[in-house]
């Protein structure tokens, strides 16, 4: 071994290098490997970090297969680094050699050798040299422990309060239960996983039913039916699912089929926005997907009195209504088409796309709500003109504006579907004057351009919207009765060919405000302003 030892020294004493042999035929030899070569001595090195070793002697390794070596060992407090040239296709001191063909000497702890003991080899001249230690994988978990409690503790303590909170809201809506109190939407909505909402916060109701359990409903009698779905009235029962006393509350539930996901989808995510909840569009409760059968149901509040159409083929109205039904109609879609909510936050506009007499629902008070959002568009600003464009030519033909019936929406311009869908509120309010007993003679129900079939298609239409510039008539004797000729006004000014000379839906909604004046003197007075004599109602019963 001293012998070995004396020849490194001499050879790296008088080459330090590589050592060339000339010879006449140009025959060269190349030593490859060049390592610190000390025997076992004392170091400073704690074993952490990095560390040079204390070693003045750099050695030729005696074959090319030869790589470098370095070990450090600790035995209570005797610290010492080993430094060698070896074979890896050999053992050292039992072990074999690993990563030997690393360009950095990086020590890794062999076990099993009665002191803390660690090795590394390498490939490249003198690199062990520099030695690397690897952070113990002890004092690794122990740092990331340390960082993740905080976040724990976070998560625990929320996920507490929120189930605290609904396990209280779920007792006080029991208790309600319980003592036989009539239980209203807002109950419903604890049952559902409500969380009691400020006007900036959403709720559960606005969102896919996750319970374990379907809601226990009973379905009643089919009240409407449409090209996406069917409408039912039914019965929530309240008390099934938690084994209390047994109560009912009517809603209304619109199923679709397999097929109709889409739809459901789109409705289920117009409703979803806690920013759409307004008196005058129609109050959702949740969204569910039904196994067997396959369905979907979206279920809302029922209302009894049924959609506009049907109410104003049964039924004549006066002033007073004909006020709340337009004014109610008007504020419901300037709510969708507005950009901000009513306490002032951002909301994203929205364009219904479908206003028809049959798509909007009349409350016990003679207010409208809008509903059916299927065809719904949220008018975000992220939204390209490719996406816009791919939103198709929808709607209902009779009730679609010039531009829709053309496909030439103006699609660099949101404003322009919400254009579109102040000229099908036109068509509505039409409607409504047509059937009020302030214009004098009420003649049968009629939709608009009513001389055209039943489903009339979009080239029927487009011969009396585009080609006559046709819209259904106004007469003379509607105007006799001022609310009834302002109406009158804002209908023309809302059907204009022109999409950009129409009015808004909240300048509508403004001009009904304006003329409450007008509604209590139809209150409080039998003048002749409220019905004028000539006026010849013919009763259809």
């Amino acid at each position: 071994m001293e012998l070995l030892r004396f020849s490194a020294f001499w050879c790296g004493a008088i080459l330090c290098g590589s050592i060339v042999f000339e010879q006449s035929d140009a025959y060269i030899l190349k030593i490859k490997q060049l390592c610190k070569f000390c025997d076992v001595q004392a170091t400073t090195c704690t074993g952490r970090g990095s560390c040079k070793v204390e070693c003045d002697i750099t050695a030729i390794c005696a074959s090319d297969d030869e790589v470098c070596v370095a070990i450090w060992r600790k035995k209570d407090d005797n610290v010492t680094f080993d430094t060698v040239c070896h074979n890896p296709a050999h053992k050292l001191y039992g072990l074999v050699l690993e990563d030997y063909n690393n360009s950095k000497c990086e020590m890794k702890e062999r076990k099993g050798m009665g002191s803390s003991f660690f090795m590394c080899s390498c490939s490249e001249d003198e690199c062990n040299e520099h030695i690397i230690f690897n952070p113990p994988m002890d004092s690794q978990v122990a740092v990331i422990l340390v960082s993740l409690v905080p976040l724990l503790v976070m998560t625990i303590m929320v996920i507490t309060s929120f189930y605290c909170y609904r396990v209280y809201r779920q007792r006080r809506a029991n208790s309600k239960r319980k003592k036989g109190t009539p239980m209203d939407f807002s109950d419903a909505h604890a049952i559902m996983g409500d969380e009691e909402g400020s006007d900036s916060s959403s709720t559960h109701a606005n969102n896919l039913n996750h319970n374990t359990e379907l809601l226990p409903i009973e379905l009643d009698v089919q009240v409407g039916k449409g090209r996406f779905a069917e409408v039912y009235k039914a019965k929530l029962k309240q008390g099934s699912s938690v084994g209390v006393e047994q109560g009912f509350e009517t809603v209304a539930v619109k199923i679709f089929s397999y097929e109709e996901y889409a739809s459901w989808k789109n409705e289920k995510d117009i409703f979803s926005d806690a920013d759409l909840r307004h008196e005058n569009v129609l109050h959702f409760l949740t969204a569910e997907e039904r196994k067997v059968p396959r369905q979907y149901w979206l279920i809302t509040a029922y209302q009894p009195k049924g959609n506009l159409q049907d109410y104003l083929s049964h039924n004549i109205i006066n002033w007073h209504d004909l006020w709340l039904l337009g004014g109610s109609l008007a504020r419901g879609l300037a709510h969708l088409h507005s950009d901000h909510s009513p306490c002032g936050r951002y909301k994203v506009p929205i364009a219904h796309r479908d206003i028809k007499s049959s798509n909007i629902l009349v409350k016990s008070d003679l207010n409208c709500c809008l509903c059916d959002f299927g065809l719904a568009l949220r008018l975000d600003n992220s939204l390209s003109v490719d996406e816009l464009a791919n939103s198709g030519q929808v709607g209902t033909a009779r009730y679609m504006a010039p531009e829709v019936l053309e496909s030439r929406i103006n699609l660099e311009n949101i404003e322009s579907f919400k254009q579109a869908d102040v000229y099908s509120m036109a068509l509505v309010l039409w409607e409504m004057i047509s059937r009020c007993t302030a214009i004098g003679e009420v003649k049968e129900y009629e939709p608009p351009f009513g001389n055209l079939r039943e489903h009339p298609c979009i080239e029927s239409m487009k011969d009396s919207v585009l080609r006559d510039r046709g819209r259904p008539e106004i007469p003379n004797s509607w105007i006799n009765h001022t609310g009834i000729q302002i109406v009158c006004s804002s209908i023309d000014d809302c059907w204009d060919h022109d999409p950009e000379a129409r009015l808004t839906a909240h300048c509508v909604a403004e001009r009904f405000e304006d003329m409450e004046y007008l509604d209590k003197l139809s209150d409080c007075s039998d003048s002749e302003e409220k019905i004028p004599e000539e006026i010849i109602v013919v009763d259809e019963k």
